[in-house]
């Protein structure tokens, strides 16, 4: 399968701007739709895109919680050039968990990619063609809800699940569906992290190999992978072992 044209969502910094700059730098990539709530960031890494490689930067101001505007974003971009991936990346940390950080975090992780991935399906299903790839941003503590982080966490679970049924249910469509579920990868959520950051990655590798991934459709695409198991066998724990082990973590502070 070969990858023309890109839509990415959360693309002004982190995994996003590495992702949109992996893209850039492809011979086959035509077009490239990114966007970001950050106007000075987006316009740098639309930039750096431009001067990387040959195709088109097309950079939007957007927040992925306003359902009419992604839609219509979608709607005009795939009317500007048929979409062959729709990543919806976009996501925040809860940081400190007050009632606004929450709801702010459930809007932009969960809605932001529900916003994304409802108008890119509709799309998709009136197209005969097999070029066509969903990808979703979730996350390794998505596997198991970490003290630490419970709303990030929550909120990681949910899309992750998402996106895993959605793989299977879209099968009849020709749609592909990829889930990714990294580890500690340098971004400004990680800059603010004060817990200790395991196998920790760079943006840049990591880019590289989860776009590598989707070529390949990996379903799951969960990285590194003793995170991976670690997470995996704390979810299959019984409740009073799981939380022995959860009370002795590190908290953030």
């Amino acid at each position: 399968m070969i990858i023309k044209n890109i839509l990415l969502t959360g693309a002004s910094s982190g995994i996003g701007e590495a992702l949109a700059l992996h893209y850039a730098k492809q011979p086959e990539t035509e077009n490239l739709f990114i966007c970001g709530r950050n106007e000075k960031r987006l316009n740098a890494v639309k930039k750096a895109c431009e001067k990387a490689g040959s195709a088109k930067i097309h950079a939007k101001i957007l927040d992925v919680s306003d359902r009419t505007a992604v839609e219509q974003w979608i709607n005009d971009a795939e009317k500007t050039a048929y979409l062959n991936l729709v990543f919806a990346n976009a996501g925040v940390a809860t940081l400190e968990e007050t009632p606004e950080n929450i709801f702010n975090t459930f809007s932009i992780n969960v809605m932001g990619v529900i916003n994304t991935v409802t108008p890119a399906v509709e799309i998709y299903k009136k197209r005969s063609d097999k070029d066509k790839i969903i990808a979703i941003t979730a996350s390794i503590a998505g596997y198991h809800g970490l003290p630490a982080c419970p709303s990030y966490s929550a909120s990681k679970a949910c899309v992750k699940a998402y996106g895993e049924s959605l793989r299977i249910n879209l099968l009849p469509y020709n749609i592909q569906v990829n889930t990714i579920c990294p580890g500690f990868v340098r971004s400004r959520i990680t800059d603010k992290n004060t817990c200790p950051m395991p196998f920790f990655m760079e943006a840049a590798p990591t880019a590289t190999l989860i776009a590598e991934r989707i070529k390949q459709n990996v379903g799951l695409i969960a990285f590194p992978w003793p995170m991976r198991f670690v997470t995996w066998l704390g979810s299959i724990l019984p409740n009073c072992v799981s939380d022995f082990i959860y009370k002795r973590l590190p908290y953030k502070v």
